[in-house]
């Protein structure tokens, strides 16, 4: 059962939550103004939505026949009959407390302001894969992305320590956010022949396979350029990241063109070790310069 918990929650996924948090934390340390409570909770927090989005994804795409044994990603337990939909719906639950409860207390330790960015990310959990208009299902899953993954988390645990937000938190969340939606078109490149009949139409879907492959390499070509942008005034230390990142970036650029199938499951984890290293190297960065 451990196998099937770990195929539901897939832990391959989980640093498009963690990465950006821990940047945004490293940008309030740089700062001066780090909360390690705030840190803790925000990680638990984080953790817990996404693993909730990945629960409800597998529960609602399931039910509704999108998920099939034509499936060119990793196995989705509901559709597999691996773990029962009671079973799955109780731990969404659990995993929605738990993040509620985070959510809650970095709300009583920062803001009540931050209330209602809570409440959005919580309503998105759903929203995404399930209700009477699934963002994934109307070409938003990327865009979702970018501003859940990318500008509230970054912004988000910033906000959290140090009661604040500017523009630099914002350019750095914008950056992450990009390599997060590439995260997600990969995953969406890849489903194109079964979503298609399905009737979800995800970005790829609506480009069609070349452009949707264009774009993940535009995606991530605008990633670098905007960490250039945004980080040019702290010198030469900010090229650290890039350094860091470009044998992984020339790679993954040249296998977005021949990779077909399940072969993508290999580009989508790469891409989200993309953005751990980038937000890893560039936290260091902050951290000791």
């Amino acid at each position: 059962m451990l196998k099937y918990w770990l195929l539901a929650i897939r832990p391959k996924t989980l640093a498009a939550s963690i990465s950006p948090i821990l940047l945004g934390s490293a940008l309030a340390y740089h700062d001066g103004m780090l909360q390690p409570l705030a840190l803790i909770l925000a990680l638990v927090c984080g953790l817990c939505l996404q693993i909730a989005v990945n629960l409800a994804n597998d529960w609602f795409d399931g039910r509704s026949g999108v998920d099939t044994a034509l499936r060119q990603g990793p196995i989705r337990v509901t559709q597999a009959g691996l773990i029962s939909q009671f079973q799955l719906l109780l731990a969404l639950g659990l995993v929605s407390a738990l993040a509620i409860a985070s959510g809650l207390w970095l709300v009583a330790l920062s803001s009540w302001g931050l209330l209602a960015f809570g409440l959005a990310a919580l309503v998105a959990v759903f929203a995404y894969s399930g209700g009477p208009w699934p963002l994934a299902s109307h070409a938003l899953g990327e865009v979702t992305v970018l501003v859940f993954f990318g500008w509230l988390a970054v912004g988000g645990s910033y906000y959290v320590h140090t009661l604040t937000i500017n523009s630099v938190v914002l350019g750095f969340g914008t950056v992450a956010g990009l390599i997060s939606a590439a995260i997600m078109l990969v995953n969406n490149i890849r489903d194109i022949a079964t979503d298609t009949p399905a009737n979800k139409r995800t970005l790829a879907v609506v480009l069609g396979d070349d452009r949707a492959r264009q774009l993940y390499v535009g995606l991530l070509i605008s990633a670098v350029i905007g960490h250039l942008v945004i980080s040019f005034p702290l010198g030469l230390v900010s090229l650290i990241p890039v350094f860091m990142m470009a044998p992984f970036l020339r790679r993954l650029v040249g296998a977005i063109r021949v990779r077909q199938g399940a072969a993508l499951n290999q580009q989508l984890a790469q891409t989200a070790q993309l953005e751990l290293l980038y937000c890893l190297a560039m936290s260091a960065v902050l951290v000791l310069f």
